[in-house]
Parts: structure tokens; sequence; C-alpha cells
């Protein structure tokens, strides 16, 4: 009983952190979808792949949104034609790469500004590498979900009907009883509503974005709270002595704890006495960029295997970095 009661508080705690993040995200990608135009903002960033990664990932300065806020950010990047290297820049550095976070790690460790600092460039080096390394892949469509995959632009501009779209639920009615998904026309059918009715909009595709990753948020937070009850923490702590197995161990806690990237650094504290420099950073690099609700969110946009490759990816280059730390620092 005592452990049915840690385990759900533990699931509402980290519910409560999430959703007003969660909401935010829904929030800016329905503003992308309605307000800002593809074209505009593709003339804004670096051509280059490596730029463009570099772009994604400090965008978060502007989209201040944490693990749970940036997956439908991200996919409305990738459904509005910006590159995969800017949209995976964003998806890995926008919850630490933002002004929130910098402060709250700042305030946890003020006395270690090496923590600081160190997770800002440890997370930027990592997001920008793993977003280049995506831009390799030219259509992204295999990586995607079929629906995220569908609403890709292809080929030549919608063309603009001749009456104005009236917005009904989640889709477009145009003249001749058609009707267009509001995902796959964009700007273009946007532009045909009232600003008023772009508004309205907002608000329906916020919600629908809303009742399609609240779901699987709500069963990732739950496995994540799970994992935590049933993993003795002194099993943990016992590894957190040597340089190689106490960033193992952080990897992994970063993982399945599942903390929200404005307040982990709290949680990390709690481990300085006990663990390395570079296992905490581990944790706090690590964490935001793939924990266990997070897998859930991006199996929304990605297929399994893509999501295989950004855990990877993303947690072989937080390993060699923090271990090199722990190593020769």
């Amino acid at each position: 009983m005592a452990a049915l009661q840690q385990g759900l508080t533990l699931f509402f705690s980290l519910l409560v952190e999430a959703i007003p993040f969660l909401l935010l995200g829904v929030l800016f990608s329905s503003i992308l979808l309605l307000w800002v135009e593809p074209e505009q903002l593709l003339k804004l960033l670096p051509r280059h792949p490596l730029g463009g990664a570099i772009a994604g990932a400090v965008l978060g300065c502007l989209l201040p949104v944490c693990e749970c806020g940036n997956v439908p950010v991200a996919r409305r990047l990738l459904t509005q034609g910006m590159p995969s290297a800017v949209a995976v820049g964003f998806l890995l550095g926008a919850p630490t790469i933002n002004p929130i976070v910098i402060w709250s790690t700042w305030v946890a460790f003020r006395d270690q500004p090496v923590m600081v600092w160190g997770r800002v460039v440890l997370t930027l080096f990592v997001a920008v590498v793993v977003g280049w390394v995506f831009s390799v892949q030219q259509d992204l469509r295999p990586f995607l979900q079929p629906a995220v995959a569908q609403a890709l632009p292809v080929g030549q501009p919608l063309r603009e009907p001749v009456l104005a779209a009236v917005p009904t639920g989640n889709f477009f009615a145009l003249a001749g009883g058609k009707t267009l998904p509001l995902e796959t026309t964009g700007w273009n059918a946007s532009r045909l509503l009232s600003r008023r009715g772009r508004w309205q909009m907002v608000w329906v595709n916020a919600l629908t974005e809303l009742r399609e990753l609240g779901g699987v948020l709500i069963l990732g937070t739950a496995v994540a709270a799970a994992i935590q009850v049933l993993t003795p923490r002194e099993v943990i702590l016992g590894l957190g002595q040597g340089p190689v197995t106490s960033v193992v161990a952080m990897l992994v806690l970063g993982t399945v704890v599942s903390i929200c990237s404005t307040v982990d650094a709290f949680f990390a504290l709690s481990f300085a006495g006990s663990f390395t420099a570079g296992a905490l950073l581990a944790f706090l690099v690590f964490g935001p960029m793939v924990d266990l609700k997070g897998v859930s969110l991006l199996l929304t946009v990605f297929r399994p295997r893509a999501v295989l490759y950004l855990f990877l990816l993303a947690g072989l280059l937080t390993f060699v970095l923090t271990l090199a730390m722990n190593l020769y620092l």
C-alpha cells in the first residue's frame, strides 16, 4: 500500500509539472501553424545543415518550452517545411537552451558556475551534432509516423480555394462540399480566415493536439512513476563513486525519473555529494532530451527506429563528453 501511495504521489507530481508546459507547447504549435508564414521563417534560417541545427537548438530562447512542450512545436516545424536539422536541433536543445531552465540551473548551482555553463555548452553541442546527422537523411518521411509524414509539404503549394474557408473541427470546409485537414493546409488556407477566425482555429487546433498528446503523456508518466518506485535508490547511489559507473547511473536516472527540465537542477543538487560533476551534467544534459514520458511523446512524431537513433546518438555523445570531464577536469 505504501508503494502504491508513493507511486501515485510521483505520478501526479510529474503530471502537474508537465501539463503546463505541454499546454504551452501546443499553443506555440498552433500559433506557428496559423500565424507564421513558413516561407518567411525559412528565409531567416541558415541554408547549411550545420547552421540550421544551431538555429534550431537556440530557438528555445524564443520559444521557452520544456521536454513536454517541445514535441508539438518540433512536429509543427516539420509539417511547415522546416529542415530536419532545425526541427531535431530544436527538439533536443529547446528543453535546456531557454532562459527559464538556465535561470533555474543557476539558482540551484550558483556556487558551481561550471554546472550552469557546462549544461548549456554540452546540450548545445549534442543537439547540433544530432541535428546535423539527421540532416543527412534528405527525405525524413521513412522516419516519421504516417500521419506526420502525410502532413509534410510536397510538390507545389496548395491552391487557394475561391471561397473563404470555414473552420469545422480540425478541418477547413471549402467550396464544393470538400474539406481539407488543417494540418495539411497550413498557412495557405489560414490566410483565408479573418483575424478572429484564425484565433478560433488556434484554440481548436491546440485542443486537438492536447487530446492527442495528453493521453500518451499520462501513459509515459505512469511508467516513469512505476519504475521509480520499483527501483531501489540504494542501487543507483552505489554506482555513483566511479568516473564511468557514475555517468552511466545518472544517464539511466535521467531517463527514468522524467523530471521537468525547469526543476531537474534541484533534483540533481540532492546527489551533489554522492556523484561526480560529470555524472550530474550527464543527468542535466541527457534527461531533458530523452526520458520515459518524452519517449511516449516522441513516438507520436517519429517511428520507433528514429527514436532509437535519437536515444543512442544523444546518449553516446553525452556519455563521452561527461566521462571526459570526469577523467581530465
